[in-house]
């Protein structure tokens, strides 16, 4: 008399594991894809934002000091740098977040999946 008490069990067993992969499903490609491309564009205007700004105050200390190309050259490469590392921290940030757990990776492999 156990084998209707273990069919039992495995129904309800097979009922929570179905639970479970219906609640973990993954979100559509299409929602991932439109994050990822507004990542890379908060990436891009960064390097661009740090980029105007360095040649911008290099060309305001050039017209002040009648120094033409000196700050000018100068500014927007050390804001071309701030950009760079800039980016590269929002990089960081966001591959911080993909490796945490439960947020993207590859868990499925753990199990075996």
């Amino acid at each position: 008399m156990s084998e209707p008490d273990d069919s039992e069990r495995l129904r309800q067993l097979e009922a929570r594991i179905a639970k479970l992969r219906d609640s973990k499903a993954k979100r559509p490609h299409q929602e991932e894809h439109y994050s990822q491309a507004q990542h890379a564009w908060r990436m891009v205007i960064e390097l661009v934002a740090g980029l105007l700004i360095g040649f911008g105050m290099g060309y305001g200390l050039d017209s002040l000091f009648g120094t033409m190309p000196v700050f000018l050259v100068v500014f927007t490469l050390l804001g071309l740098a701030a950009g760079i590392k800039t980016m590269m921290r929002s990089a960081a940030d966001l591959a911080k977040d993909m490796n945490a757990p439960g947020r993207g990776g590859d868990e499925g492999t753990k199990d075996g999946d």
